[in-house]
């Protein structure tokens, strides 16, 4: 069971994008003793709006990068569903990691280590990443344009969120998070990472890949340059 000081930090921890949404806000929320918080970033860019949190952090003295999480959840949350589609799996027993950054190419699910073990043909290996990856604009036109992804970002925010809690809680939690990271040469990154007390505990590598996800890595490296870049410089300039 949650403890009671877990269940205030709950509210923290949802309420920190809003209370950063503004440079003004986020002194506002540092200097209110939140500084303990998990600070989680669901709003898009996640890959530029992560590294703008922690730039406005370290300008303030207060950055903790085991604290700053970026919520790329929903990438995993599709790819376990298409798996699970394609092989005829129940989705709840499905675990594929998603790494990289949480926009366009830069989504790279290791389908090769995907939990259970399952085979893919090199068809299918190409077709579900650009699926997963393009996966947003398929609900847009499903919708024809009358709306986005709203309920599965919600339930994809309500999952990190609990684990975060869990976490917090003491247990042992794994969630895939794009976070300050030493995986690559790239400053942030997505990868698996333990959850705990302190926040992030433990950084996971990415881990034996194929010839197609080295490729893949080595083409989403430009883009997530880029966008880390972008929200660096957006930093300092604001």
């Amino acid at each position: 069971m949650l403890h009671e000081t877990t269940s205030f930090r709950c509210r923290v921890l949802l309420e920190s994008e809003r209370m950063f949404s503004t440079p003004r806000n986020a002194d506002m929320f540092c200097s209110a003793g939140f500084l303990q918080a998990l600070i989680t970033i669901i709003s898009n860019p996640v890959n530029s709006t992560v590294p703008i949190a922690a730039e406005t952090l370290k300008a303030m003295g207060v950055y903790d990068p085991k604290r700053v999480l970026g919520v790329t959840t929903l990438d995993i949350v599709r790819a376990n569903t298409f798996v699970a589609e394609a092989k005829g799996l129940d989705v709840h027993d499905v675990d594929v990691p998603v790494v990289g950054g949480h926009a366009g190419i830069t989504i790279l699910p290791l389908l090769s280590q995907t939990t259970p073990s399952v085979d893919f043909t090199k068809e299918e290996i190409e077709k579900l990443t650009v699926r997963i990856q393009n996966a947003g604009t398929e609900v847009v036109e499903a919708k024809a344009g009358a709306g986005s992804a709203t309920l599965s970002m919600a339930y994809a925010a309500a999952r990190f969120a609990e684990s975060c809690l869990r976490g917090l809680d003491g247990e042992e939690v794994y969630e895939c998070a794009y976070v300050e990271s030493t995986v690559t040469d790239l400053p942030y990154f997505s990868s698996k990472v333990k959850l705990g007390p302190t926040g992030v505990e433990e950084i996971f590598p990415v881990g034996k890949v194929t010839e197609y996800e080295a490729e893949c890595l080595e083409k989403l490296k430009p883009e997530l340059t880029g966008s880390i870049e972008k929200g660096i410089a957006f930093a300092k300039e604001n």
